[in-house]
């Protein structure tokens, strides 16, 4: 073979292999059914780890419906990821907030 053959022939390979490569696909976890367990928990929209929770969307009252999934949900110094299903958004609660595990 020719080098005028051999480029066009790893070219094609390159991009079969390419084309044939699986996508990265994240697996989502769907929160496990928890409730608030304290009287009531502050609902930040994010966590900073220089600031701690920032901005303040909302208090959740003891027993409202909220989701997190130990082990696979983030939780940073005890402020933990978690989904209001009441609005269907996440944010972040303290941790020992979060109980009542499949109550629901």
């Amino acid at each position: 073979m020719t080098m005028h053959r051999i480029i066009p022939a790893c070219l094609l390979t390159a991009g079969s292999l390419i084309l044939a490569a699986p996508s990265a696909q994240a697996d989502p976890t769907t929160p496990d059914h928890a409730v608030i367990v304290c009287d009531s928990a502050s609902l930040y929209a994010n966590y900073d780890s220089a600031k701690g929770p920032v901005n303040l969307k909302r208090t959740l009252e003891r027993g409202d419906k909220v989701g997190h999934t130990r082990g696979a949900h983030p939780v940073y110094n005890g402020w933990a990821a978690t989904f209001d299903f009441g609005p269907n958004d996440w944010g972040y609660v303290r941790a020992e907030c979060l109980g009542g595990y499949g109550s629901w």
